[in-house]
Formats: C-alpha cells, structure tokens, sequence
C-alpha cells in the first residue's frame, strides 16, 4: 500500500493542474450507474443492438454482485484519501466523497466490463470503448479515490465477467430465439404446416 499512495503522489505532483481537474472530475461521471442504465437500455430497444446489450446488462449485473455486494464489503479496503502520506484528504477531493470501500474500483469494474462487450462483438468499436475505460480507471487514480491494485482487480474482474457472459449469452442466443418477429413468423409457419395436415 506505501507504494500505491506514492504513486498516486506522484500523479499529483506530476500532472495535476486545473485543466486536468476539470477534465477527469467530469468524465468519471461517466462510470456512475445511471449512466450505464441508460446505454443499457439504448442498446437493448434496437433489435440490431439488442443481443450486446443484454450481454452488457447481465455483465454489469455480474460485476455488482462479486466487486460491489461481495469483494468490497469482505476486504472493506480504505479509500487512499483516507491514509497517512496523502497528498489529497477527504476536504480536498474534487468530487463528492464515495461512500463504500476501495477495493475493486466499481467504475473500472463496470467501464471494461462494457468495453469488453461491445470489443468482443464489434472490434473497431470496441477499441474505442477499451480507450474509454482506460481514461476513466485512469481518473478515478488522478481524484485520489482509487489505488492502482483497485483498478487491476475492476480490470481481472471484467475480464471474467465479461467472458463468462458473452458466451452464455452467446449459447442461448444459439438455441432460443430473442427476436419476436422470428417468433411470429415460425409459429405462423408451424399453424399453416398443421392446418395443411389436418386437412389431407
């Protein structure tokens, strides 16, 4: 832990400056929950869509529960505002006060866990979306409410999250139809093959 909080000393002395406060106090915002129910759901009302965002809600459902409800109520691992060495205490934070433990960053959990989603269907976008989550990990850093290993354990997480979801989603995918229009037209189907067979 001494090494973590002199890491993030050194993002302090190094960089900080008024812009880059600015800058970072405003894009974490886009790791908070409302955020990601909101792209949740843009992406799961299209059909074109629809598949990768049922895979993003079920990974950011499983995040919650093994970083969020399990991982940081058993390890209760202190903020780095909150320890000896600090260059930034809780009066001095550029963003309001988190009110759960450190370990792992649940925005770091929750942006790679997207990103992998949107990576592993669509790579050109998922690019994009990887560089994305690594500014914001990066921020949570940069605002002192993080440690590094918190960022790598949102990370590891992700990963399996993300996996584990993408290919069980993947499985029923292949073997239940999710698309209502499909349905209608092989129950339509089924109805007419029926009739014609009642009818010889």
């Amino acid at each position: 832990m001494p090494w973590e909080i002199s890491f993030l000393n050194s993002i302090q002395t190094g960089i900080a400056n008024p812009v880059f406060d600015n800058f970072f106090k405003y894009f974490t915002l886009l790791g908070e929950p409302v955020v990601f129910i909101f792209f949740c759901f843009a992406l799961v009302v299209p059909k074109r869509t629809r598949r990768m965002g049922i895979q993003i809600t079920l990974a950011l459902l499983g995040g919650i529960i093994i970083g969020n409800l399990i991982l940081k109520n058993a390890l209760a691992r202190p903020r780095p505002y909150t320890m000896p060495g600090a260059a930034i205490d809780a009066a001095h934070l550029l963003i309001k006060q988190p009110s759960d433990y450190s370990f792992p960053s649940g925005h770091s959990l929750a942006a790679f866990n997207a990103a992998l989603i949107v990576f592993y269907n669509k790579k050109r976008w998922g690019i994009l979306a990887l560089f994305g989550a690594v500014v914001l990990a990066f921020s949570r850093m940069y605002l002192f409410v993080h440690y590094p290993t918190d960022i790598i354990g949102g990370m590891l997480i992700a990963v399996f999250s993300s996996l584990v979801m993408f290919n069980v989603c993947k499985a029923l995918f292949a073997r239940y139809s999710f698309e209502p229009e499909r349905l209608i037209k092989e129950r339509m189907l089924k109805a007419k093959k029926e009739k014609q067979s009642a009818g010889k």
